[in-house]
C-alpha cells in the first residue's frame, strides 16, 4: 500500500499525552508541600512528551516525509530562533529558568539613571531616624517600631528619590546615618560599597579580588553588612570576612574564615549575616571538630572561640536570652545553641538535612523557639528548658506543614507567625501549629513588620503592604518597586524603603500617617 494512502496512526500521540498529562496531575497532588519538586517534575514530563512526539513524528506517524521534515525542521528552527533571541539569567526561587532579552545591554555600574532627588525630601534628622544596621533590621527580628505608615498608595503614593544599576549580589542593604553599605559583584572583585541614602550617589567603596559564580545561585556576595557606630563587618562570598571604617571604608582588618578554619565553600557561597555580640563578631564558618561557629574580636579580628562541627547552610546567628540565659544561635544543619561568653554548644536539635536551611530560628515568648525551611520541610515549635545540672532539655510542641520559609524570614505579633509560605503569604497560629489563612504568591521576597503593618518584598520586585490580621489576608496597598527577580532583603529607614536585586537598587520615600 502506497504510504500516501495510509490512515494517519494519530492514537500513539494521543497516548502519549494521556498518559504526560495523567503524570502530570499525580505530580501535582503529590507535590503540594514542595514547589520547586513539582517544577523539576513538570520539566522532565514535558521533556519526555516532546522527545516522545518527535519519535512519533518521525518514526509511527505514517504522514508524508515532506510533512515529518517539515514539522522537525520548525521545530529545531524555533529552538534555534528562541537562542537566538533570549539568553539565559538563572533560576527563580521556584527552579524555573529565567530568560531575558538578548539585546537588552547591562548599564555600567557607574551610569546613573536619569532621576532626579526631589525637592520635598528633607535633610535626614539623624536624631529621629530609625537605622537598619544589620540583615533583617537592627534587633535582627524583623520588627520596626514607631513607624505609622500610610495606607492609602493611591491618593499619596510612594516617591522615588533615584534608582540606578548596581553589581551583582544577593545582599542588602545596612543603614546608619544617612549611609546605606551593600556588596556587590564587579567582573573578579567583590565589593563593599557605600552610597548616600537620600541621592544613591556612591561615596566610597573597598574591593576585594574573590568572585562566586553559580548557574542556581548565580553571581556575587550574599550577606548583607552589619554596622557597629563607625565600623561595617562584611563576609564575601568566599569566605572573606572584613572590618571597614564606616567614614572612608578604609580596611580596618580582614580574613578568610574558610582557611582560618579549615572549612568548605558551602554550595552556594557563604550566605551568613555577622553578627555582632559584645566585643565579638560572630560568623557561621562551618569547620570541623568545634569550627562551625566562631567568634572574633571585633577591634582586632583576633580569634576568640569556637564551638559545633556542623556543616554550614545559608542562615544568619542570632543573639537570644532563653529561660533567662543570653544564647547564640545558628541553624546549619542542625539548630545549635551556644555560649556565648566560650563558644560552647548548650543544646541542639536535628533538622532534615537534605536541603538548604536559611530561615532565621524565630524565639517565641521567653523559652520557644520556631524554625522553618522550604523544600517540603515545614516548620517546628520547640519548648526549650533549663535543667538543673545545667543541661537543657529540648521538646518539641509540634510539628506543621502550612509554613516552608525557603528563602524568607518569618515574624510574630500577638500569638501568630506570618511569612511566605513557599512562596505564599500565610498566617499560622503560634499555641497550635494551625494555619489561618494563606493567600497571595509573592515569591520567595522577604516580610518585615512596621507595628500592625506587613511590609512584603516581592520575587517580582512588587512592594505589598498588609493588615497584619489573623482573620484573613487583607492587602492595603502595593506598587512595583524594581523589575526582575528580586531575592535581596529590603530595609526600611522609615520613611525611606532601600530595595535593590541583582540589576538595580532605589530608594523610595513612603507614605506616614
Amino acid at each position: 500500500m502506497d504510504e500516501n494512502s495510509r490512515p494517519i496512526r494519530w492514537w500513539p500521540l494521543v497516548v502519549i499525552w494521556i498518559i504526560s498529562v495523567g503524570l502530570w496531575c499525580y505530580a501535582y497532588f503529590t507535590s503540594d508541600a514542595n514547589r520547586q519538586d513539582l517544577v523539576m517534575k513538570s520539566f522532565a514530563i514535558g521533556f519526555f512528551a516532546i522527545v516522545l512526539s518527535l519519535i512519533w513524528l518521525l518514526a509511527f506517524s505514517r504522514l508524508r516525509w515532506k510533512i515529518r521534515f517539515t514539522a522537525l525542521a520548525i521545530a529545531l528552527l524555533s529552538v534555534f530562533l528562541f537562542a537566538g533571541l533570549f539568553r539565559f539569567e538563572g533560576f527563580s526561587g521556584d527552579l524555573v529558568p529565567v530568560f531575558g532579552w538578548r539585546w537588552a545591554e547591562e548599564a555600567p555600574r557607574d551610569k546613573k539613571l536619569d532621576t532626579e532627588l526631589s525637592q520635598t525630601v528633607d535633610p535626614i534628622d539623624k536624631a529621629t531616624i530609625n537605622d537598619f544596621t544589620q540583615f533583617f533590621g537592627s534587633n535582627r527580628d524583623g520588627k520596626i517600631s514607631g513607624v505609622s505608615l500610610g495606607r492609602d498608595w493611591i491618593s499619596n503614593p510612594p516617591e522615588l528619590l533615584w534608582r540606578q544599576p548596581i553589581g551583582e549580589a544577593w545582599s542588602g542593604f545596612a543603614v546608619s546615618n544617612g549611609k546605606a553599605v551593600t556588596q556587590e559583584q564587579d567582573q573578579e572583585k567583590e565589593l563593599v560599597v557605600c552610597y548616600d541614602l537620600l541621592t544613591g550617589k556612591a561615596l566610597w567603596q573597598h574591593s576585594d579580588v574573590a568572585r562566586y559564580d553559580d548557574a542556581l545561585g548565580g553571581v556575587g556576595p550574599r550577606a548583607t553588612p552589619t554596622i557597629e557606630g563607625n565600623r561595617v563587618y562584611t563576609l564575601g562570598a568566599t569566605g572573606i570576612l572584613n572590618c571597614l571604617d564606616l567614614r572612608d571604608g578604609s580596611l580596618l582588618w580582614g580574613l578568610s574564615i574558610l582557611k582560618e578554619n579549615d572549612a568548605k565553600l558551602p554550595d552556594w557561597g557563604t550566605s551568613s549575616s555577622p553578627l555582632i555580640y559584645g566585643e565579638l563578631v560572630v560568623v557561621s564558618v562551618g569547620g570541623r571538630d568545634g569550627r562551625s561557629l566562631v567568634a572574633y574580636n571585633k577591634t582586632s579580628g583576633d580569634f576568640v572561640w569556637s564551638g559545633g562541627s556542623e556543616p554550614a547552610h545559608w542562615s544568619s546567628p542570632v543573639a537570644y536570652e532563653i529561660g533567662g540565659k543570653e544564647q547564640i544561635l545558628i541553624f546549619n544543619r542542625a539548630l545549635t545553641s551556644h555560649d556565648p561568653d566560650k563558644g560552647n554548644v548548650l543544646w541542639s536539635y536535628p533538622w532534615k538535612r537534605d536541603h538548604p536551611h536559611v530561615s532565621i530560628p524565630l524565639l517565641l515568648g521567653s523559652d520557644r523557639v520556631m524554625l522553618s525551611s522550604g523544600y517540603g520541610n515545614g516548620s517546628a515549635l520547640l519548648q526549650i528548658t533549663a535543667n538543673e545540672d545545667g543541661s537543657y532539655s529540648v521538646e518539641r510542641l509540634w510539628k506543621t506543614l502550612h509554613m516552608k520559609a525557603k528563602f524568607t524570614n518569618l515574624v510574630s505579633k500577638d500569638g501568630y507567625v506570618y511569612g511566605l509560605d513557599d512562596g505564599i503569604m500565610a498566617c499560622l497560629d503560634i499555641e497550635t501549629g494551625r494555619r489561618k489563612w494563606k493567600t497571595g504568591r509573592y515569591g520567595h521576597g522577604q516580610v518585615l513588620l512596621l507595628e500592625d503593618l506587613l511590609l512584603v518584598s516581592a520575587e517580582n520586585g512588587e512592594i505589598i503592604l498588609l493588615e497584619a490580621t489573623p482573620v484573613e489576608s487583607r492587602v492595603l496597598a502595593r506598587f512595583q518597586a524594581l523589575t526582575g527577580k528580586s531575592w535581596n532583603p529590603p530595609a526600611l529607614v522609615a520613611p525611606f524603603l532601600l530595595v535593590r536585586n541583582h540589576k538595580e537598587a532605589a530608594c523610595y520615600k513612603l507614605p506616614l500617617n
